[in-house]
């Protein structure tokens, strides 16, 4: 509606769509790795009919335009969170040993630079990116548009419910409570990039236990995601530039993580090779 995004919001169903079908950059890294890629549609302005790896759990179609009053209800926002909750422990009982999460939504990098904005105590200008290589002029507006979102609505950074109802997303509640309902599963969560950083920080803020099972795949080139980072106190496995989503970051972060299992488990050690050590 304001011009701040490379794509109009129809995309977000068409890639959806194209999720399932098995023709994204997901599903490609996904397949050579020998993992299961699961789309939720918590808030896709579409109906979708059932499909083969779609759950279908729709809070709403789409959340509102937060520069004109908050993104969605509290309870709207608490059900986000249950929703990806809920999930986790339904991997756990297929026996799922590791989880990565995702996103697809078009203009998402804007809830998601509001969200990371409030909760590190940084200005829009410093955590705003240009997501999928908008323009001067519309990241400008997008600039704008997320000032006037967070000082209308006024978010509280002490109640993370209260800053994803105002100017978060359904995905991004979606991703916090995944993110802890799997460290509550004790399953380790890989988390991909910008959005689900925000994620990330709104599952922090709510349960802090769960940073003993995250690990985040890379930084991405939304110049919010360093400044996340920094504040989080951790660092990223990779560093390749994306700019893509969808959980291919954590495809490739959880494949390394899957390859240090494997030298920690099956590696000889010197003794075991009969290898000469050194006298120092």
């Amino acid at each position: 509606e304001e011009g701040v995004s490379a794509f109009s919001k129809e995309v977000t169903a068409q890639m959806v769509l194209n999720f399932l079908r098995g023709g994204a950059g997901v599903n490609v890294l996904a397949r050579h790795m020998g993992a299961k890629v699961l789309v939720v549609d918590i808030g896709v302005d579409y109906n979708f009919k059932k499909k083969k790896n779609l759950i279908l759990s729709k809070i709403n179609y789409g959340t509102k335009n937060f520069s004109k009053g908050p993104a969605m209800s509290r309870k709207e926002a608490e059900s986000s969170v249950e929703c990806g909750i809920l999930i986790a422990d339904k991997l756990k009982f297929k026996g799922y040993k590791i989880i990565g999460t995702g996103d697809m939504g078009i203009g998402n990098t804007t809830p998601g630079s509001a969200v990371i904005s409030v909760m590190t105590s940084n200005h829009p200008s410093d955590v705003t990116g240009r997501g999928t290589g908008i323009g001067n002029e519309a990241y400008l507006r997008k600039i704008k548009l997320i000032e006037k979102g967070i000082r209308i609505n006024n978010p509280d950074p002490t109640d993370p419910i209260d800053v994803l109802s105002k100017v978060g997303g359904f995905e991004i509640g979606g991703i916090a409570g995944l993110i802890i309902g799997a460290s509550a599963n004790r399953i380790p969560v890989v988390v991909d990039g910008f959005i689900s950083g925000a994620g990330a920080v709104i599952a922090l803020k709510l349960a802090p236990r769960v940073k003993e099972y995250i690990f985040f795949s890379h930084i991405s080139e939304e110049k919010g995601h360093k400044i996340l980072f920094d504040y989080l106190g951790e660092k990223p496995i990779l560093d390749l530039s994306l700019r893509l989503g969808e959980r291919t970051g954590a495809a490739l972060g959880i494949s390394l993580i899957e390859a240090g299992v494997k030298i920690l488990t099956e590696m000889a050690t010197f003794n075991v090779a009969k290898v000469s050590q050194s006298d120092k």
